[in-house]
């Protein structure tokens, strides 16, 4: 029987209260349950950036999920932050070792929603900090409707890594994010726009298989949401 690989996801950072009156880490339970339907053992990636390494030696890919925070506009050399915008910096400091470190490993990574942000912060990128305030015209991108439904679609590049996943030349997908990516940088192509013209993916061309989806692909809302992490877990096998 073939192994399956390990695939690493981080973990979001609470503040006391809720579950426990002292600082908790937290996920949801449909990261881990369709990355174990597609083929992956999920373990939990707490921040300890000071362990980076250790965690990527146990791991055979790295997710990077999504959270209801903000990456610093200082990492991508803004001169000023958006009111708008908060901050967890325990989980991106973390979070940027494990990316860093990852990628100079060549191990396969999945960058979703803010952590598509942070994937190409990592490789040189920016961010809008807040994109009904920059983007004329531009959708609901924080959807009214619940995020286990699609909010709008997206077209896919012709050509890139994830249309070769999907098979298809559209997605509809979710939306949970005031922020995306403004510029993907040099080591990064875009890979899919919503019809406003927001960036709603990026991959490296330069890793083995190094994909950011601003949507949440662990809802299964799309058939090439299944497609995308069925792809990272082949990587990592």
């Amino acid at each position: 029987m073939t192994k399956r690989p390990i695939i690493g996801l981080t973990l979001d950072a609470e503040a006391p209260g809720g579950y426990s009156k002292f600082p908790w880490h937290a996920i949801r339970q449909n990261y881990m349950d369709a990355l174990a339907d597609a083929g992956g053992v999920p373990v939990a990636l707490p921040h300890l950036a000071e362990l980076a390494g250790d965690y990527l030696d146990t791991i055979d890919a790295l997710v990077v999920t999504g959270g209801a925070f903000d990456v610093d506009p200082a990492l991508y050399g803004a001169s000023g932050r958006h009111e708008s915008v908060a901050l967890k910096p325990g989980r991106t400091a973390a979070e940027i070792a494990l990316l860093r470190g990852a990628l100079a490993r060549d191990m396969p990574v999945l960058g979703i929603c803010g952590g598509e942000q942070l994937l190409a912060v990592a490789l040189g990128g920016t961010l809008i900090q807040h994109i009904p305030d920059e983007v004329a015209g531009a959708l609901a991108h924080e959807q009214p409707n619940p995020r286990d439904e699609a909010g709008h679609e997206i077209a896919i590049v012709a050509g890139s890594r994830l249309a070769g996943i999907v098979g298809v030349a559209t997605m509809r997908v979710n939306s949970s994010h005031h922020q995306a990516v403004r510029e993907a940088g040099a080591a990064l192509v875009v890979n899919a726009r919503a019809p406003d013209g927001v960036i709603e993916g990026v991959e490296s061309q330069a890793h083995r298989f190094c994909l950011g989806v601003q949507w949440h692909p662990e809802f299964l809302i799309d058939p090439g949401d299944g497609r995308i992490l069925a792809a990272l877990v082949g990587a990592a096998a």
